[in-house]
């Protein structure tokens, strides 16, 4: 029992030194150079255009703490924290956010996040509008997330599938969405796959299980800056069918509720979709 307790204090000196020397150089906040080249690499790799990450939540399974009620208890019927992260387009975190009780929506914690703050407020180092590939429209600079994201200027989510007016050009929209943004569940994967720690429940206070998780996002960093591989391009589908439709001729013409701004998100939407035809 001794032994057990002088490892677990060693293992959490090992965890807070590691994120007081490494946090900073391997999961630093990009500056503006440093976002188009994400944005670039995006492009090059999955073909959307002016993104910087794909963005996602991840439940890590705990043992629910004392006197925590459902605070912890998610919609799969277990209890967690969640990791929510932001993934470039090589499988590496450019931002994470930890420990947000696992009952909260990946948009809610989102939104409570030091990222969400910062894009809400314009004080990340972001590029700028550019222009689209082989267009005269501009778009911001966008991070891309599942339907459980709101709509924003700098965030695309899918149409919604619910839809009766499921257009060819929607269709495709969503299939280049939804392949891009499968960047952060694969890195979600790779993650659990070096760190098998994330295929049992963990039981700990919450506190330590939240620099648990930091640790490993910082060590799979580091992995990643220093193992200089490229991606296996045959594993980037590029496979779209040509279809023979005249984006000139694409309708956008749905009276979408809501206030201008999420109007004007929408149309960038719209832009981008009529780009991938």
């Amino acid at each position: 029992f001794v032994w057990a307790i002088q490892q677990f204090i060693q293992l959490f000196t090992i965890c807070k030194s590691i994120i007081k020397q490494l946090f900073a150089q391997c999961i630093p906040t990009p500056d503006k150079k440093q976002w188009k080249e994400i944005a670039n690499r995006f492009s090059s790799l999955w073909n959307f255009p002016n993104c910087n990450g794909a963005l996602d939540g991840k439940h890590v399974q705990i043992t629910a703490p004392a006197n925590s009620g459902t605070n912890y208890f998610n919609y799969k019927k277990t209890f967690s924290v969640v990791l929510l992260a932001l993934v470039d387009a090589d499988y590496r975190f450019i931002a994470v956010d930890i420990g947000s009780y696992g009952k909260n929506s990946d948009g809610g914690i989102f939104s409570n996040s030091k990222l969400g703050n910062a894009l809400n407020n314009g004080t990340l180092d972001v590029p700028g509008s550019k222009q689209l590939p082989g267009s005269h429209i501009s778009t911001p600079h966008v991070i891309i997330a599942d339907s459980t994201f709101p709509l924003k200027t700098y965030m695309m989510r899918p149409y919604p599938q619910y839809r009766h007016d499921l257009t060819v050009e929607i269709k495709i929209y969503n299939y280049r969405h939804c392949r891009g943004r499968r960047v952060v569940e694969n890195g979600f994967g790779i993650l659990a796959q070096r760190f098998r720690i994330y295929f049992r429940t963990i039981t700990s206070k919450p506190g330590y299980i939240e620099n648990i998780i930091l640790v490993t996002c910082i060590l799979m960093s580091l992995i990643e800056n220093n193992s200089h591989s490229e991606l296996d391009q045959t594993t980037i589908l590029n496979d779209l069918p040509s279809i023979g439709i005249n984006a000139q001729t694409a309708a956008f013409n749905d009276q979408y509720p809501g206030n201008t701004d999420a109007f004007e998100n929408k149309n960038r939407r719209n832009y981008i979709t009529i780009l991938f035809m």
